[in-house]
């Protein structure tokens, strides 16, 4: 029946058959296969994680192996909202393709937030196959940015995105 969709995987070409915006129609797409990109990520980080930890035993290595699927859920979860709540509006309300546009504009944000979340995050300095490597410093157009996101206390750098994730629920709130 096509008034009704299984879940989320069901849910995302629901929401592309009915939505009238050609912009939510792209951000379905790409935000789908991006999502499908990070959880395969966090899958196999989760993988290397109980592989390199498998003699260890209880505690603090059960809660770090957890963390990776709260993490994956934290990241992945605002990717897909927009389509899950297109999806749900349409079957329950019908079209607006203003509200889909919204949040697909609204959902690539966040995007650009993840991408900014982890220039926040980048150490000055950090070690990979035993040379230590210095971030890149600022130039051109976006360097007042760059500099703006070195600035932030790493520990603060998971703000960028969230600030993106709640901007989905307030565009959702606002055009419904």
């Amino acid at each position: 029946m096509d008034d009704e969709y299984g879940g989320l995987l069901g849910a995302f070409p629901y929401a592309v058959r009915r939505s009238d915006s050609r912009l939510f129609r792209a951000y379905a797409v790409l935000g789908g296969l991006l999502a499908s990109v990070l959880a395969v990520f966090f899958t196999f980080a989760l993988v290397v994680s109980v592989a390199s930890t498998a003699s260890l035993a209880g505690g603090t290595v059960t809660f770090v192996r957890s963390i990776f699927i709260v993490f994956g859920f934290l990241v992945v979860a605002p990717l897909v909202a927009p389509v899950l709540l297109v999806a749900r509006r349409h079957r329950r309300e019908g079209s607006d393709p203003q509200y889909d546009a919204g949040l697909s504009v609204a959902g690539a944000a966040y995007v650009v937030t993840l991408y900014l979340g982890a220039i926040a995050s980048m150490p000055a300095a950090f070690e990979i196959d035993g040379r230590v490597t210095t971030r890149p410093e600022p130039s051109g157009v976006t360097a007042p940015v760059v500099e703006a996101l070195y600035a932030l206390p790493a520990a603060l750098s998971w703000t960028v995105p969230l600030a993106g994730a709640i901007a989905i629920l307030l565009v959702h709130h606002w055009r419904r």
